[in-house]
């Protein structure tokens, strides 16, 4: 048994220690959120916050994140930040399938965290390998600009 802090609650998983934390989420504890894309890391849908810093939970064993505090998109809402990205989300209709949604709010809620007021530039390098295949693009990072000025 290994016991994670998940969204402020500790919570005992019974798996392998070499067991990715996306599988740790989905299947031992029923946070659906955090999605499965592609198993390697490479388009972000299954991003998570580990001590406040998106992850990729899919490679992620579950062995190296005991003692750490890991958020995932059914806690986001809680978080000021998150909360105000999440809203303008919606604001700017950017959801299509919304498959890759919990990644990209997750990753935007990190960038605002850190940067306040983010370019561009800022917005490419923080959501670069989030993959959405709908290419709302456009409606993210005008989503994440919304959410700066909300903030601000």
């Amino acid at each position: 048994m290994i016991e994670l802090n998940i969204n402020g609650r500790a919570m005992p998983v019974d798996a392998d220690p070499s067991t990715p934390l996306l599988w740790a989420l989905r299947d031992s504890l029923g946070l659906t959120g955090t999605k499965f894309g592609c198993g390697v890391a490479a388009c972000g849908a299954c991003t998570v916050h580990v001590d406040g810093q998106p992850r990729r939970a899919c490679i992620t064993p579950i062995s190296t994140v005991v003692g750490a505090r890991i958020t995932t998109i059914e806690a986001i809402e809680a978080d000021r930040v998150g909360r105000a990205v999440q809203d303008a989300w919606v604001r700017n209709d950017v959801v299509q399938c919304g498959y890759c949604q919990s990644g990209q709010v997750m990753a935007a809620t990190a960038l605002l965290r850190n940067k306040k007021n983010p370019s561009d530039r800022d917005i490419d390098e923080a959501m670069s390998g989030i993959v959405c295949r709908c290419g709302t693009y456009v409606r993210i990072r005008a989503a994440i600009k919304d959410a700066a000025k909300s903030l601000a």
